[in-house]
């Protein structure tokens, strides 16, 4: 993300929509667009169901992960064999 940080992929996101919620969107917060974002090559926009707007990759949302504590971390990479390190 801006601050460097490792962003993510969930395997049950589909059709470009997020699947994270409540205790899920927690641990892996959404990376959150600001009001105003525009889509731009393959970066695009999702609706979430609180009516915020999410940045997605290639139609896959994006997430953080609560234990990565500085720029670079990458321990979320394989949690549960369905969290993925965004491939650029």
């Amino acid at each position: 993300d801006a601050k460097g940080m490792t962003l993510y992929t969930f395997d049950q996101d589909k059709d470009g929509m997020s699947s994270c919620y409540d205790a899920c969107a927690t641990n892996w917060p959404p990376l959150l667009a600001e009001a105003g974002a525009m889509a731009d090559g393959e970066y695009g926009l999702t609706d979430r169901t609180d009516g915020t707007k999410q940045w997605t990759y290639k139609n896959m949302p994006l997430y953080l992960w609560v234990k990565d504590a500085k720029p670079g971390d990458m321990t979320g990479d394989g949690v549960k064999g369905v969290w993925k390190v965004a491939k650029y």
